[in-house]
């Protein structure tokens, strides 16, 4: 891959985003479903074309790289937008100023995943060993993700933003989408500034997740960044066009659990087939372990998606069944 191609898509991707920006700056207000379901389509088809882009440029590895790499990242960020819903609901965000919250909290979260995309390359560069840390937690989060229930429906403040409450001069209630107002002729932060501080600090636990993940499909900075990028893309117009169906997808948790799963066990093999750790098989690479191709991640990367997004549609729970079974038995007068 060129630097000037490099280049070329950083500058192109930058002028995608600098524009998201100044659509939300001048005009903050909610968009409807039709225009929320065209803008998610584009950001899809954009990075289908760059996939394409790939491959037409004699890079097939890598677009297959990508496209798995993208469709982790993205199922990843769906997950984390059901956060951010229970954050909104959590402090009370006005409507027509969460456009500004998510598109705020999806830069940082840009920015977070850019600063562990480079530590991370910087370790597997040096450390090749550390694919077996990646792997382990890896595999360690999707046990997590198995025991769990769901997505907790309620939202708990973190250390960062039980400390911003004591130290910063806030005011009581929101100003529109204004971070800061007057009070009686005294300037103070409005509780905007709060909600940014906890969906920042819950990106920080996502990116951990995230990166390890997509550095398990290729070791690729620029594929891991553009992937990434990809899928934090569009997330804002997802966002209110899903709107109260993110719970509906209730086997999604499950389903990334497989995924991270499956890719935590290729990191441990890809660590194996390349030892240099002294005390694993006298410091020498496992002749056994196998490692595993790109279309198998995507096949099973797909696979899985589409599994449990068809289970979530067609099969909901029976608990939920039978609940709303119970309701309109309750609410369905007797007959004498």
């Amino acid at each position: 891959m060129s630097p000037a191609f490099e280049v070329a898509t950083f500058l192109v991707l930058g002028v995608l985003l600098l524009a998201d920006l100044v659509m939300v700056a001048r005009r903050p207000r909610i968009p409807s479903m039709r225009e929320s379901g065209l803008w998610v389509a584009f950001y899809v088809a954009l990075a289908l074309g760059f996939a394409a882009v790939l491959l037409a440029v004699g890079e097939p590895h890598k677009a297959g790289a990508f496209v798995a790499g993208w469709a982790t990242e993205y199922s990843l960020s769906v997950d984390n937008l059901f956060v951010f819903v229970v954050i909104m609901s959590r402090f009370a965000v006005p409507r027509e100023s969460q456009q500004k919250v998510l598109l705020v909290g999806i830069y940082l979260s840009l920015l977070l995943r850019g600063a562990c995309i480079l530590l991370g390359a910087a370790a597997i560069q040096r450390f090749e060993w550390v694919f077996y840390v990646f792997g382990a937690f890896l595999v360690y989060t999707a046990v997590q993700l198995l025991r769990d229930h769901g997505p907790s429906e309620e939202y708990k403040e973190n250390a960062v933003v039980r400390r911003a409450r004591r130290v910063l001069p806030l005011a009581d209630r929101y100003d529109g989408a204004r971070l800061t107002t007057r009070v009686r002729g005294r300037l103070l932060l409005t509780p905007l500034v709060i909600v940014l501080l906890a969906i920042g600090s819950t990106d920080v636990l996502f990116a951990l997740d995230s990166i390890p993940a997509i550095f398990g499909l290729t070791k690729d900075p620029f594929v891991v960044f553009t992937a990434t990028l990809f899928a934090l893309m569009g997330l804002r117009q997802l966002y209110f066009l899903l709107g109260g169906l993110l719970d509906r997808l209730v086997y999604l948790p499950k389903g990334l659990s497989v995924i991270l799963a499956f890719i935590g066990v290729k990191l441990v093999l890809e660590a194996l087939a390349s030892n240099e750790l002294g005390w694993v098989n006298g410091g020498d690479p496992v002749d056994w372990a196998p490692v595993v191709p790109i279309w198998l991640s995507l096949a099973v990367i797909g696979g899985v998606l589409l599994v449990t997004t068809l289970l979530s549609i067609l099969l909901p729970p029976r608990r939920r069944i039978s609940a709303s079974v119970r309701e309109r038995e309750l609410s369905t007068p007797a007959r004498g």
